[in-house]
This record gives structure tokens, C-alpha cells and sequence, in this order.
């Protein structure tokens, strides 16, 4: 494969599906950035089945709605990505509407530094028992977020501003981001959102994937028809 065409590709990996998308790659670029998306699928979903048990039960996860679900979606997130939380009033209803489902967050920073203070936060948030609020909070927020945006956010939720900035330092909450950070490069996502249910990636391995689109309550009733 030519230097040309294996750009193209990676730019028709890399475009939405709006409109520059269908007037700027050619269609047969497109075809083949399509197969080269669908085997990175494949792969993906390889990984996740032999990683199942980092992805599904490691204990230092946050974990949301059900702890005992019997069906799981895991979220790759940075508090910075407008996908993520577009996405995340679906995910919130449909733990209200289905008290089966256990969402798993995996803090996967990689839009900059405030979004590694804000993962930090929201891990050391859970050694108060104010996690939960403080993702929600943080996920509903519009804007660039700064280090004073996230810590006024902690301190709106009643967490211990103090406390916290002291928590964020410790070892295990590094080791933490560093384990979800490993475990993303192994189950080849590389964009956010990275959603999972169950084992089976619903998106992440790459910035086509319209996470828009994704019906969160008919990936569970399938993965549920499944066990």
C-alpha cells in the first residue's frame, strides 16, 4: 500500500461521517478505511473477552447503578470530552429505568492536564463517598474546565476541598489511571468516549464511531437475551 493511499485512510478513519467526510475521501479509500475499522473491531472485541475480568471486576473501579447487575457497561471517559457527556444523561435514565445494570467508569484523561486533575479528583471524591455526585457534576458542567472550576464542583457536593487535594496524591490513585490508561491501549481504545457492554466494545477504537447513535437500553436487553 502506497504512503498516499495509507494517509487517506487514516484521514477517512479519523473524519466524521458529515458531509466533508462524503465530499473529501474517495469512495474507495472509504471502503477500505471501513474493513481496516471493522478488523480493529474485531481485535478489540478479542481483547475485551481475554481481559474480561481487568475490564469487569477489578475492585478499584467506581461503580455506578447496580453493583450486582447482571448486565455491565463500562465507560473509558475524560470529564473534558463533550461526547461523554452528551452521552451521559442517556446512560444516567437508563440506570433509573433498569435497576439491573452496573456501570463501570474507567477515568481515561487524555485531553489534558485538567482532565488528569479531574479524574484524580473524582477517584480521591470516592474516599469521601461523594462520587457519584461529584461525576455528575462534573459531567453536566459546560465549558473548559480548570483546576478552580473542579475543586469549586467538589465543594459544591460537599466534599472536603482540603481532604480531597490530599487524596488526589496518593499512590493508589496514580497506579489506578496508570491501570486504565494500560488497559485502554490493550483493548485498543483510543479515543473517548469508550463504551463496553459487557465484553463486546460499543465504541472507542476510533473517532468514527458515532456515539450518538449508540441505544444504550437495546445493547443491554441484547447482551441480557445472550446469558
Amino acid at each position: 500500500m502506497s504512503i498516499t493511499k495509507f494517509t487517506s485512510i487514516l484521514l477517512a478513519l479519523s473524519l466524521s461521517s458529515g458531509a466533508f467526510a462524503q465530499s473529501a475521501v474517495d469512495p474507495a479509500v472509504e471502503a477500505t478505511a471501513a474493513l481496516v475499522q471493522s478488523e480493529m473491531e474485531k481485535a478489540a472485541n478479542v481483547a475485551a473477552k481475554n481481559r474480561a475480568k481487568d475490564l469487569l471486576q477489578d475492585a478499584n473501579s467506581t461503580v455506578m447503578g447496580n453493583a450486582q447487575g447482571d448486565v455491565t457497561i463500562v465507560a473509558f471517559t475524560d470529564y473534558q470530552c463533550p461526547y461523554c457527556k452528551a452521552a451521559e444523561p442517556r446512560l444516567l435514565q437508563l440506570l433509573k429505568d433498569d435497576g439491573k445494570v452496573r456501570f463501570i467508569i474507567k477515568d481515561f484523561p487524555i485531553l489534558g492536564p485538567a482532565s488528569v486533575v479531574a479524574s484524580k479528583a473524582a477517584l480521591a471524591a470516592a474516599k469521601q463517598g461523594k462520587h457519584h455526585e461529584f461525576h455528575v457534576a462534573l459531567m453536566a458542567f459546560k465549558g473548559q474546565l480548570k483546576d478552580e472550576i473542579i475543586f469549586a464542583t467538589a465543594k459544591s457536593v460537599g466534599l472536603d476541598v482540603d481532604r480531597l487535594k490530599k487524596d488526589m496524591l496518593s499512590p493508589e490513585i496514580a497506579d489506578q489511571l496508570l491501570a486504565n490508561m494500560n488497559l485502554a491501549r490493550a483493548l485498543k481504545v483510543s479515543v473517548v468516549p469508550g463504551y463496553f457492554v459487557d465484553a463486546r466494545v460499543l465504541s472507542g477504537v476510533s473517532s468514527r464511531t458515532q456515539t450518538s447513535k449508540i441505544d444504550f437500553a437495546a445493547e443491554v436487553l441484547a447482551a441480557r437475551a445472550q446469558k
